[in-house]
């Protein structure tokens, strides 16, 4: 016995169901043309989005409203400040005034400076939390006393290599993810203003 033939019907119905896939493809790559086209062609910024601060302005201001000795050190070619804030006594909620700066060198590394004045020895301690005492280093004349941290990460933290410089009753504490010869570098320039201001 012969198989009779589909029925038109079925045939069209699967003519219908092939155009559909087909047409649904053909959408589909028209659709990712497209997508890589206005990807190519439109114009992006790869450029840095923090802008660098004026950080000499921002300690300018600052020592206009206090009699105390904010620091201004100056950076090597190639390094820029990304942020500087002054806070005072009443906006700090430990009660001690302290002038920041975050630099940032030419291969992206960080050193941040905090200066603060009258300190007391928790304020100390609280910055200098899960780091040790690791050493000491002389620089133009100053002893720098070293920090590290006890537990380090992975990636290292902005928090784990730190350098504490006492003043009177004032400290400055430099840290970051920087090399030690950019850290020194600092200090050197950092011991300069000291010896200008206090």
């Amino acid at each position: 016995m012969s198989q009779a033939n589909p029925a038109p019907e079925d045939a069209a119905a699967k003519r219908r169901a092939r155009q559909t896939l087909i047409n649904l493809l053909l959408s589909l790559g028209a659709s990712m043309a497209i997508v890589i086209g206005l990807v190519l062609i439109v114009p992006r910024d790869d450029s840095n989005r923090i802008r660098p601060v004026d950080y000499v302005a921002i300690a300018s201001d600052a020592q206009s409203t206090t009699a105390l000795p904010v620091l201004v050190p100056k950076i090597a070619t190639g390094w820029w400040s990304n942020a500087a804030r002054w806070k005072d006594t009443k906006a700090a909620a430990d009660g001690v005034a302290s002038w920041y700066v975050g630099f940032v060198g030419p291969a992206n590394q960080y050193i941040g400076m905090t200066q603060a004045f009258n300190i007391n020895p928790t304020w100390l301690a609280e910055q200098l939390k899960n780091n040790a005492k690791t050493g000491e280093v002389p620089i133009a004349g100053k002893t720098w006393q070293v920090y590290e941290a006890i537990i380090p990460n992975d990636p290292p933290s902005t928090r784990e290599f730190e350098m504490v410089l006492k003043v009177k009753n004032d400290v400055v504490l430099i840290y970051g993810t920087a090399k030690p010869k950019d850290f020194y570098a600092l200090a050197a320039q950092i011991n300069s203003e000291i010896d200008r201001k206090y």
